[in-house]
């Protein structure tokens, strides 16, 4: 494989775990290679939230073996993700911190919106419609629900009820009963009937179900009725053969595999509670996924990066001032040139970097008193399609304190990895907003940075300094700031 310029998918879910590795051919992506392993994490969620050690341990050990599977892949070559369970676990700081031990490529935990727009794009680029669809995927921790077109969702939601989870609440003994099944139809239907409004007034033409559990119920479908059509009647006749078993060990259907048996009722409930709610008629299976989505993005061009388009629909949303944002742009790329020998940064902190001047000023929206705090809190709690939750809270993080006073317990809350590494960022970020403030690009002076270990020096031309005494004294105020990063500042 690793003659091929590959890329690969890692999807840590809540019931398994899946490797995907492919390569582009002729602009088309050709699936080379799957893996995949039961790890059951959502059933080691105890009720605090908190994931067990057995459970952890059957991740790392799965982590294990995708690493040798991965090995010789460049970091840039291989996206992972982690959903619901990684998404809500408590313990998520330890469980990373072993991961890393065994697995050398950052987890990304993204939330219950991208995953549903990830599930999405991988059904949208292999399965082609003119109309609206409705695209549901039903996981070990939670449900997701997309309408589209073509490529483009319209609605997107994610509801916190899956089959692992619902298994675990209604049929953990395995024992199967009509009362059983009414009560977890009925709570699953409390998730649902929140959105069902907004999801009906929309209407679609087709509704396509993707993922493990979907697609067991698919095969005994098949198996029962000869039919590759899911509709509410044979759902139901699928559930009166399970409560006449009155034990999931009874039942023999062949479409059933054993390593399903521990969560399928609990999906079966689900998928019957969507029917009612939505009023499905008739659902079919795809084979792409969550997997394929994000396959089809790795190997976008950045004119199509989705994180592209998202910064720039924002700025446009909250009518944000582009030539200042695309000035402060210009003076990180020159900032960050002038110091990668003493101060390396990779290509995506700049692109952090300029991402975050685009969204900087939101907060005017608001009110332009504590902006950077308004802007940040808009930042933090949007929808950003294509960016992962540690990304989001990076940008939230720039935001919030690209002006005035640095409040380390409250920037801490906020970054992910190392302070030194963030605070370098931070730094370059201020600056240059800092000598574009004016937004008058005619009158900037020569500029010149360097740095040696923790020490920056901004260099301007004495002339100019002198007859621009504000600026100076905006100079002084920001040495005293960035104290609080470590960072001592001359000029």
């Amino acid at each position: 494989m690793r003659d091929y310029p590959s890329i690969a998918a890692v999807d840590l879910g809540s019931n398994s775990f899946h490797l995907v590795v492919a390569r582009e051919v002729d602009g088309r992506l050709q699936l080379l290679h799957k893996e995949k392993q039961r790890v059951y994490l959502a059933s080691g969620l105890d009720s605090n939230f908190n994931l067990s050690d057995e459970a952890i341990a059957r991740a790392l050990d799965t982590l294990s073996q995708f690493a040798t599977t991965l090995h010789g892949f460049p970091k840039e070559s291989v996206q992972v993700v982690a959903t619901y369970t990684l998404r809500n676990c408590k313990n998520l700081n330890y469980f990373i911190a072993k991961a890393k031990q065994v697995f050398p490529y950052p987890i990304n935990v993204i939330s219950g919106q991208e995953e549903a727009r990830l599930i999405y794009q991988g059904v949208a680029n292999y399965e082609h419609d003119t109309h609206n669809r409705l695209v549901i995927d039903i996981g070990g921790g939670s449900t997701e629900l997309v309408i589209g077109q073509h490529l483009t969702h319209k609605l997107l939601s994610s509801r916190n009820v899956g089959c692992v989870t619902m298994n675990k609440a209604y049929f953990a003994d395995g024992k199967l009963s009509a009362k059983r099944f009414k009560k977890a139809e009925i709570k699953a239907e409390q998730h649902i009937e929140s959105i069902a409004a907004s999801y009906l007034k929309l209407g679609w033409n087709t509704v396509i179900g993707t993922s493990g559990t979907i697609k067991t119920i698919a095969a005994m479908v098949a198996e029962l009725t000869a039919s590759d059509e899911i509709t509410l009647a044979k759902l139901e006749q699928i559930k009166q053969l399970f409560i006449d078993a009155q034990h999931i060990n009874n039942v023999t259907l062949k479409s059933l595999p054993e390593e399903r048996k521990v969560s399928i009722s609990g999906g079966l409930a689900v998928l019957i509670a969507l029917f009612r709610q939505l009023h499905i008629a008739t659902m079919r299976l795809s084979d792409y996924a969550l997997r394929e989505g994000l396959l089809f993005e790795m190997h976008q061009t950045e004119a199509f990066d989705i994180r592209t388009r998202t910064i720039n629909a924002f700025s446009d949303h909250y009518n944000i001032d582009k030539l200042h944002a695309d000035n402060i742009c210009e003076t990180i790329q020159l900032f960050t040139s002038q110091l990668k020998t003493h101060w390396p940064l990779s290509n995506y902190d700049v692109e952090m970097l300029c991402w975050a001047a685009k969204l900087h000023e939101v907060g005017l929206v608001i009110n332009s008193s504590g902006m950077h705090k308004h802007g940040a809190y808009i930042v933090r709690h949007s929808q950003l399609p294509g960016f992962t939750q540690a990304q989001q809270l990076t940008l939230s993080a720039l935001v919030r304190f690209y002006r005035k006073k640095i409040k380390l317990p409250e920037l801490l809350e906020l970054i992910e990895g190392e302070l030194s590494h963030f605070s370098r960022l931070l730094a370059i970020f201020r600056l240059s907003i800092l000598v574009n403030q004016k937004r008058q690009q005619e009158q900037l002076p020569e500029l010149s940075i360097a740095a040696l270990d923790n020490t920056l020096v901004l260099h301007v031309g004495a002339q100019w300094l002198a007859s621009h005494s504000l600026f100076e004294a905006d100079l002084e105020q920001e040495q005293g700031y960035l104290k609080a990063l470590g960072i001592q500042l001359t000029f």
